[in-house]
């Protein structure tokens, strides 16, 4: 009953309204529909320049009725990245089967399909990093961040990163961010060519900090050897 006087779904003369035909949807599944609408939104509008009544209307659904759910813009807002973000982590769980790089270009393909099915999610999920680095926002989304960032390690047998290993996969991470903005944006590059890109790109990256931390060129050498089965010469100091 609540739900009902929430949307302003009377019953006229002991009848539904006909424009109500669709079925009567579940809490979760009236809370997804109204997050699913509210990324659309934030993915392609300003935070500030959404309205509840625009997630309403998008939603078909009633303003009560969305601050019935969330109680807000900024608690919907939250949300929505919440969901963007938990997407995106059930998504990459860590392949079990290959080399360490056939497991990344594995992880790739499924962020890459991630980015492209799921392109407002993905774009809501990274605007809202920058724009609330010390508050709740920031907080979803350096969660995801260091969630990637122990996958990778796990899939690398690595447990503790040194330094120079550690800058150098969040700086890789921030580079995969930002060319799937840049595809989404362009798409002049195909979806396979960059997954093998920004692979490459990784391998020059553990390349360089191999030649920065004796660590990390132990496990360089390691991963080409698990990779082609060769040893690597020596970096040049």
């Amino acid at each position: 009953m609540a739900d009902r006087a929430a949307t302003g779904d009377k019953p006229r003369n002991g009848r539904r309204s006909p424009s109500r035909g669709r079925r009567r949807l579940s809490v979760d599944e009236r809370r997804d529909e109204l997050i699913g609408a509210a990324l659309q939104l934030f993915s392609t509008r300003q935070p500030e320049e959404v309205s509840i009544d625009d997630v309403a209307a998008a939603a078909g659904a009633s303003r009560a009725l969305v601050y019935h759910y969330f109680g807000g813009k900024y608690e919907l807002y939250m949300a929505a990245l919440g969901s963007a973000a938990k997407q995106l982590s059930v998504l990459l769980e860590p392949p079990t089967e290959g080399t360490p790089l056939e497991r990344l270009r594995i992880s790739l393909e499924r962020y890459f399909d991630f980015v492209e099915s799921h392109a407002a999610g993905y774009t809501a999920l990274l605007r809202g990093g920058p724009a609330d680095r010390s508050g709740e926002v920031g907080e979803i989304v350096d969660g995801i961040r260091q969630l990637l960032l122990g996958r990778i390690l796990v899939e690398m047998g690595v447990d503790s990163p040194p330094p120079i290993l550690r800058i150098s996969l969040r700086s890789w991470m921030a580079s995969v961010e930002t060319a799937g903005l840049d595809w989404l944006e362009n798409r002049d590059v195909s979806r396979p060519e960059l997954e093998h890109l920004l692979v490459d790109h990784l391998v020059v990256l553990l390349d360089v900090a191999a030649r920065h931390d004796p660590n990390t060129s132990t496990l360089f050498t390691r991963l080409v050897a698990e990779e082609f089965g060769q040893t690597p010469q020596p970096p040049t100091p």
